[in-house]
């Protein structure tokens, strides 16, 4: 079973998103914010991280730097969701690591086939 670390400091959206891929056989980790990700890692084998940017602490950019400082989560599929669709954080969050993008609102179905494409 694939587990994926979903981290977002809204609770509503971190429990859709939990269903619908607890939904689909997938094992979910959930964070609440960049801190407490890398809290909940913590060595720990993930197959895909799932992060919004927006978020108090840390923001999913700064995670995703220092998660791809981490050797054993260099190669790891980064998704960013975000209600930003500015090209200059598109670019940001490339240049931070991050392998794909999913503006919210997103339907079930969009966030599946993301999953799926990055975790061949």
């Amino acid at each position: 079973m694939k587990t994926i670390l979903t981290v977002d400091d809204s609770s509503s959206l971190r429990q859709m998103v939990s269903f619908v891929l607890r939904s689909n056989g997938y094992d979910v980790v959930e964070a609440v914010d960049g801190v407490d990700g890398l809290a909940k890692l913590d060595g720990q084998a993930v197959d895909l991280v799932l992060t919004d940017i927006n978020m108090p602490r840390m923001d999913g950019i700064e995670f995703t730097r220092q998660l791809r400082a981490m050797t054993p989560y260099k190669f790891v599929p980064i998704v960013l969701l975000t209600t930003e669709s500015h090209p200059d954080k598109k670019q940001q969050g490339k240049a931070a690591g991050a392998t794909a993008w999913i503006v919210k609102p997103f339907q079930p179905d969009q966030l599946l086939a993301v999953v799926k494409k990055v975790l061949r």
